[in-house]
């Protein structure tokens, strides 16, 4: 947990409460390691059965950690090293989205002063870094904008643009082969990061109250979008979902390979309404741990 990216704090309030919740089952003996530079020779020196990867964004979830546990033959939860560098560059999830048939919005990468220079397309539109996540770096750039958004020094020389998808943010989380349900995330502006990680800056409602069509499509768009990135153990998909347009009104924003852990995130209420409790969630995903994938 931990480790050096953007998202340090999200992991270390992922990894605790999992530490916590595994040690409470008297079945194993945890180890809570910060990720740094030394990671491997402390891996090394450890020697763990396996490892319950609660690290966020860059060098965590992009396949970086993957690829030294691989090396160093240590079973990991998540996904493995392909998957987690597909579903953490946004544009090529999208193309594989689309290989896959699964409904997305237009986007585009381009360099960031152009970006600060001119609307890159007609607004409203989302400006985001390319290989970041829990809303890190989001602009939303509204119909009414006057001029391009004046980006801040945190936002990388690249960066994507994709067109707004209005509608209300759901949510599916895949345990395995099976996807758990569907939340509607509810907000009083943009679901950011604050509304992501603050006590009360989001409500969730699961299940969703949304039509038959839509749960199943979620759940279906879910476990497809997992499976065509190559993903393992536990991922949960976002949506936007335009109430005016029905079923052609769902689109996917992105897969989270290594959901958050935390106690306001998604994932862990998604298994509780399934009943699945929080320690047997992380449980799950230490017995699910596997490498050479």
């Amino acid at each position: 947990m931990g480790g050096p990216s953007a998202e340090r704090e999200v992991s270390l309030s992922s990894g605790k409460p999992c530490a916590a919740a595994l040690r409470s089952l008297n079945r194993y003996e945890v180890v809570e390691v910060d990720a740094g530079p030394d990671l491997a020779s402390v891996l090394l020196s450890e020697k763990p059965d396996a490892v319950l990867n609660c690290l966020h964004g860059r060098w965590g979830e992009d396949g970086c950690v993957q690829g030294i546990l691989e090396w160093l033959h240590i079973p990991y939860s998540h996904s493995g090293v392909l998957a987690s560098a597909l579903a953490m560059d946004k544009q090529r999830t999208k193309e594989v989205y689309r290989v896959a048939g699964l409904p997305v919005v237009g986007s585009i990468i381009v360099p960031a002063a152009d970006v600060k220079a001119d609307h890159v397309m007609p607004p409203p539109y989302v400006v985001k870094p390319n290989n970041e996540g829990s809303s890190v770096g989001v602009y939303l750039v509204h119909d009414a904008a006057n001029g391009p958004p004046q980006l801040g020094e945190e936002m990388p020389d690249m960066v994507m643009v994709e067109a707004f998808a209005p509608g209300r943010e759901l949510t599916t989380t895949v345990m395995g082969t099976r996807p758990l349900g569907v939340t509607d995330i509810l907000t009083d502006g943009w679901y950011d990061y604050d509304a992501k990680y603050k006590p009360g800056g989001s409500r969730h409602v699961i299940p969703a109250d949304v039509p038959t069509e839509i749960t199943e499509l979620c759940l279906d768009y879910a476990v497809r979008a997992h499976n065509a990135l190559g993903c393992r153990g536990v991922s949960r998909t976002d949506y936007r979902w335009d109430e005016s347009k029905g079923a052609a009104g769902l689109i996917l924003l992105e897969t989270n390979t290594q959901p958050g852990m935390t106690p306001t995130s998604l994932t862990p209420e998604q298994a509780t309404a399934a009943g699945i409790s929080f320690a047997e969630l992380c449980a799950w995903m230490v017995e699910d741990a596997s490498c050479n994938r």
